[in-house]
């Protein structure tokens, strides 16, 4: 005979109702009257989570209610786990804590049990709570909050918010939990499609991030542990600190055609006249990032052609590759291109190539004077016009002339190498007629954003997976993915934690 439960006649709701009763009876009363606005805000918040938080314990206490009612109607049922044994035993009474966005609260539910097997909870399949302590809405605040600030800040913004739920270290843990499905997501999902008169773009760089020395690879763990200084107190001239790990980042957009002429970019010595204002040049669309600390920059270069081939699988675009020079990058990005036989305009980017002019300049003029900024707009704007060797023979016979030895031409010379090296590269005749962009500018937006803003805040120090996740993490949500991914997660930790082929470790059996 089931024993007699007092909790059937008690209002699950009871203590909600209780707590609201003593919030409108504290905004009614006198001494309210001599709050100021934001003494109620502080008033209404502490108090009005309390009572959110035990809406949410009242809901919870009755659906165990509920679940002990219908199990008590059916005294010959039995649970089959997810390993398909039979668990004939039930117990009531079985509780663990969650905490979530109001607050820690009680779940209890029934246990089915069999000898020698683990007990299986029905109703936790039925509300998919989390294998740990925190909610899938608590989680998903402490990855938003993590990854655009320190921990110690996403802590203190929780804590605010939610009460103390939630330590650093927890925190940490949570957001490595939640990248786990990222590359799966990007997998299935179908990017929009466009016109074959769209160009299709890719950029691909290289950005350093301070790690703990385990997490370092090898070949720069074995330079830093061999490192002597020359000084005690800081670095001489040209040494290393040797601390630092190489994240790869890629991007790949979209982009209309937008034409220029040489002085839309560079405006000619004598200035712009007013007859004719600068054409606007072409615009991303459809952004998408990617980056990893773990993954080779094969790797990533592959995730960025599987994006790109994703957006045009016939290749009837135009793919244009953006680069700032690097020889390893471009070695890789044609090697993947030449793998998957697809055509792609390398392209250097300008305002690498405009520095390099710039070095140069200063070999013959001092810095900051306004000939410096003549000489440079003139040898930029030939370049521009698909004259770089010309460009070069003018620069070389200049330093010639000039009679610039030693020191004084390396800035010539270090010019006149980066332009002659990468002839096929600064075709921007072609780029600017055919409206395609010519500067690196999404990829090194996407290096300060995703790595400088967060990574390489003062005095941070990483551990490889967890800086792994953090990227991962940036990147998604600056694709504006991140609420298409969150449902996603928690439908493969759902079945993760209840794997069954219909998504439900139970069945009830007579």
């Amino acid at each position: 005979m089931e024993p007699y439960d007092a909790f059937d006649a008690i209002d699950p709701f009871i203590a909600a109702t209780r707590a609201f009763d003593r919030l409108k009876g504290a905004l009614a009363g006198p001494e309210s009257a001599a709050l100021s606005h934001h003494e109620l805000e502080d008033l209404v918040g502490l108090q009005g989570r309390e009572l959110l938080r035990l809406l949410f314990q009242g809901h919870l206490d009755l659906r165990e209610k509920r679940e002990r009612e219908q199990t008590r109607q059916t005294q010959q049922a039995a649970v089959r786990g997810a390993d398909g044994q039979v668990r004939p035993h039930r117990e009531v009474g079985h509780s663990r804590l969650l905490a979530c966005v109001f607050g820690t609260v009680i779940v209890t539910r029934c246990a089915w049990r069999g000898k020698g097997l683990s007990s299986v909870h029905p109703a936790d399949t039925e509300l998919s709570l989390p294998a740990h302590l925190h909610s899938h809405g608590l989680r998903r605040l402490a990855v938003l909050e993590a990854v655009r600030g320190s921990y110690d800040q996403a802590k203190e913004a929780i804590d605010r918010s939610c009460g103390k739920v939630l330590g650093k270290r927890q925190a940490e843990q949570l957001v490595v939990a939640a990248a786990a499905d990222i590359d799966a997501f990007y997998q299935h999902k179908i990017p929009l499609p466009s016109t074959a008169a769209t160009a299709l773009v890719l950029q691909a760089d290289g950005k350093g991030i301070v790690m703990r020395p385990e997490a370092l690879r090898p070949a720069t763990l074995k330079a830093h542990q061999q490192n002597r200084h020359a000084l005690r107190t800081r670095l001489a001239p040209g040494e290393k600190p040797h601390r630092k790990r190489m994240a790869t980042l890629a991007c790949v957009f979209d982009t209309d055609p937008a034409p220029l002429r040489p002085h839309d970019v560079i405006a000619p010595p004598e200035g712009r006249g007013t007859l004719r204002s600068p054409r606007p040049g072409p615009k991303a669309h459809h952004k998408w990032l990617t980056a990893s600390l773990i993954h080779p920059p094969e790797h990533v270069i592959a995730a960025a052609f599987d994006q790109a081939e994703a957006r045009d699988r016939d290749h009837l675009r135009d793919w244009v590759v953006l680069v700032d020079g690097a020889r390893h990058q471009l070695d890789l990005i044609q090697t993947e291109a030449g793998r998957r036989h697809i055509k792609v305009h390398v392209l250097l980017d300008f305002v690498h190539v405009a520095e390099y002019v710039w070095g140069a300049a200063h070999c013959f003029n001092k810095p900051g004077v306004p000939e410096a900024e003549t000489w440079v707009a003139g040898h930029l704007t030939t370049i521009l016009h698909g004259q770089a060797a010309r460009a070069a023979t003018e620069i070389t016979t200049q330093a010639d002339q000039t009679g610039l030895r030693g020191t004084r031409r390396e800035g010539v010379d270090a010019c006149v190498r980066y332009v002659t090296g990468h002839l096929d590269r600064l075709r921007y005749d072609t780029a600017l007629a055919a409206g395609w962009p010519i500067a690196t500018g999404p990829i090194e937006g996407a290096c300060r954003h995703l790595i400088g803003d967060r990574l390489d805040i003062t005095g941070s120090r990483w551990g490889l997976t967890g800086a792994e996740a953090v990227l991962k993490l940036r990147a998604l949500i600056d694709n504006g993915d991140f609420d298409a991914y969150w449902t996603l997660h928690l439908d493969r930790e759902h079945q993760r934690l209840y794997p069954t082929p219909d998504q439900h470790n139970y069945e009830l059996t007579a």
